[in-house]
């Protein structure tokens, strides 16, 4: 099996404020997508399992010697709602070797099996999108400062760290999308850049919303071809904000809705409307992960704070389980099945792995 990753980044929301979006389907949107276990499959019926309600779809998977077994994976419903917070005493391990009718239990304890921290093994890339024409610039700025501005708060660690970080652009009537703020894991320094928007920041009153679709789409793509380097999984998410339609007319929506659909399937697209002018239908398609509405300015600061929940329980959902194998060198390729139990839901996936080199002594 390939070395481990280093870095990782996945990213997203869902939610709905006022209006109702699409539905979230994490299995679609697998970084291994397959048929919904990712790089897994379904458990031997000799285990005696029965399908339950969490979808274990296993991302990566390595061996470290002297005898550790790696496992990287993301747990949802089977609704697709990503599940946040499990921990290493809700999984059962099961190892069936070459001389095993079937899977015999290993101890967690003695196995040493743990979860390791997100920040190992993410680096969550996020693109923030904002609309900036005229409509927004002389209504609803003040109030779409705080919104960003609280995003920012919600979805940045209070200490920078490399492997989160976000970018801002901006769009308006331009063939153009602007930079407000580079790729950065500094929330204080996006945040600045928010605070610095000005009514007069813009020179072309329309709105180039195709465009901006488009464009941040190509930078996202960029973003995933070079995380996925040297062994690595990368992912990026695309926010959208308008209070409109496209009016600049440079790029079909077509064009913009092909874009999205045909993208890399590691990067999520979500889309934030604001007002009556905008079109639901095209901005729930823009939005493809998901997508909110919210009638009026005073709803934004709360409907960019229900997305930035989403958004960490989107990224808490990835997990990478380790435990110190009894395998040892000799036994060639082993099967491994991972069943997760919090007591009211169940799920499980089987993979494999070889304990080449494996002696004692892994901690």
């Amino acid at each position: 099996m390939k070395n481990f990753l280093k870095t990782f980044s996945v990213f997203f929301m869902v939610t709905l404020l006022v209006s109702c979006g699409n539905a979230d389907d994490d299995v679609s949107l697998d970084l291994n997508t397959g048929d919904g276990l990712g790089e897994g499959t379904v458990v031997d019926e000799c285990l005696g399992l029965e399908e339950g309600e969490l979808v274990l779809s296993i991302q990566d998977q390595y061996t470290t010697l002297p005898g550790k077994v790696s496992v990287f994976f993301k747990v949802s419903d089977t609704s697709g709602n990503p599940v946040p917070g499990l921990t290493a005493d809700q999984f059962t391990i099961y190892e069936q070797g070459r001389n095993d009718d079937c899977f015999n239990t290993i101890s967690t304890s003695e196995s040493s099996a743990r979860i390791s921290p997100n920040s190992q093994i993410f680096s969550n890339n996020t693109l923030l999108v904002l609309d900036l024409s005229n409509s927004v610039l002389s209504s609803s700025l003040e109030e779409l400062k705080l919104a960003s501005t609280s995003f920012i708060d919600a979805v940045m660690p209070a200490t920078a760290q490399e492997s989160v970080q976000m970018a801002i652009y901006w769009f308006d009537g331009e063939d153009e999308l602007h930079l407000l703020n580079e790729l950065t894991p500094s929330k204080d320094e996006l945040k600045i850049a928010v605070d610095g928007i000005t009514d007069d920041i813009s020179n072309d009153p329309s709105t180039d919303l195709y465009g901006a679709v488009i464009k941040s789409t190509d930078i996202a793509s960029d973003l995933i071809n070079v995380s996925t380097q040297d062994d690595k999984i990368g992912a990026a998410s695309v926010v959208i904000f308008t209070d409109g339609t496209d009016q600049a007319s440079r790029y079909t929506e077509d064009a913009a809705l092909d874009k999205v659909e045909d993208a890399n399937a590691n990067i999520s697209f979500f889309s934030i409307g604001l007002g009556a002018e905008i079109d639901t239908e095209v901005l729930t398609a823009v939005g493809k992960t998901a997508s909110v509405f919210a009638t009026n300015k005073d709803e934004l600061e709360a409907t960019f704070r229900d997305i930035s929940d989403k958004v960490s329980e989107r990224a808490n959902s990835f997990y990478l389980f380790e435990y110190c194998s009894p395998k040892r060198d000799g036994s060639g390729e082993n099967n491994l099945a991972i069943e997760i139990n919090t007591g009211s839901r169940q799920g499980a996936v089987q993979t494999k792995f070889s304990a080449n080199g494996f002696t004692g002594g892994c901690e």
